[in-house]
């Protein structure tokens, strides 16, 4: 137990000296500093990947490169708390999810802020999910996932599509969502010490480029605090030594009350979308993922 525990604690040292690789004060420098770590990780001989725009917002299809499963697609938004990532980013998720599933995975640009605040990035997604139903799927055919604020955009989405009276995807996969910017939950700060990814005073910036003059209690800010009544099946997978594990657990708890299918997975010594990182625990959580997939989708 004491060898398990000393070498989590190193693991998670060194994922937060590989973070402070893309950490800086300058937004376009973490950005840049996104994508060329993303292109060190996410390259795949079997994925292929078709770039394209939606309406002006770059996009693109991941897939793998040998038959697969063309009835049911996966909508990707991507996480960086809203002023940082990209499609090629989430490409660390996105090709484990396609490649363990054989859907087609959409993963698209939303706009981001500061310089595209609330609610640049979920009109972006309404797009996205507009761009499929033209394109021939239908609502029931799309699984929508997202990691972190992608995770946030995914709640959002859907609970703009139920405010509109239009038919709700198949499912949610979400990944470490953030999903209270008022910062609520306990584990702001009983996990503070130990989260080796997410700080308070990221979260703090993040917030203020995206909903700077909002009120943070607004559903399409904080879904959180959404009405769930008739959201469809959900999948929450979270670490327990990250700051948003509140985030996930009152999510659950609200989803509950509101009588949707919803299961949540914690993951024990893990930390904010461990899924990107390229270990046997990763792909573990993305194989449970898959399975929850095609229980729904029978």
């Amino acid at each position: 137990m004491e060898k398990a525990t000393k070498r989590n604690q190193n693991l998670m040292r060194a994922i937060k000296r590989m973070h402070t690789l893309v950490e800086s004060d300058d937004i376009e420098k973490q950005r840049a500093s996104q994508e060329n770590l993303s292109g060190l990780f996410t390259k795949s001989k079997e994925m292929k990947y078709e770039s394209f725009e939606i309406d002006h917002i770059p996009a693109e299809w991941v897939s793998v490169d040998r038959r697969h499963i063309k009835k049911y697609v996966i909508l990707y938004c991507h996480g960086g708390g809203y002023n940082t990532g990209s499609f090629r980013y989430a490409r660390s998720i996105t090709n484990k999810l396609a490649s363990t599933t054989s859907m087609d995975v959409l993963s698209f640009d939303y706009r981001l802020a500061p310089e595209s605040p609330f609610p640049c990035a979920l009109q972006d997604a309404i797009k996205a999910w507009d761009y499929l139903m033209h394109f021939g799927y239908g609502a029931r055919d799309v699984i929508v996932a997202g990691d972190s604020a992608g995770g946030n955009l995914a709640l959002t989405l859907v609970l703009k599509l139920k405010e509109q009276g239009r038919i709700l995807p198949r499912g949610l996969i979400l990944f470490s969502p953030w999903t209270d910017l008022t910062k609520s939950g306990k584990s702001h700060q009983s996990k503070a010490e130990i989260d080796p990814i997410l700080s308070e005073e990221y979260l703090d910036k993040a917030i203020l480029d995206y909903a700077a003059d909002q009120e943070l209690t607004n559903p399409f800010i904080s879904p959180l605090f959404a009405d769930f009544e008739g959201f469809p099946p959900t999948y929450i997978q979270v670490g327990n030594n990250e700051i948003l594990l509140s985030d996930s657990v009152n999510l659950q708890r609200q989803m509950q009350k509101c009588h949707v299918q919803v299961r949540l997975d914690l993951y024990k010594g893990m930390w904010h979308v461990f899924q990107m990182a390229p270990f046997k625990a990763a792909y573990d959580a993305i194989d449970q993922m898959t399975e929850f997939i095609f229980d729904i989708c029978r």
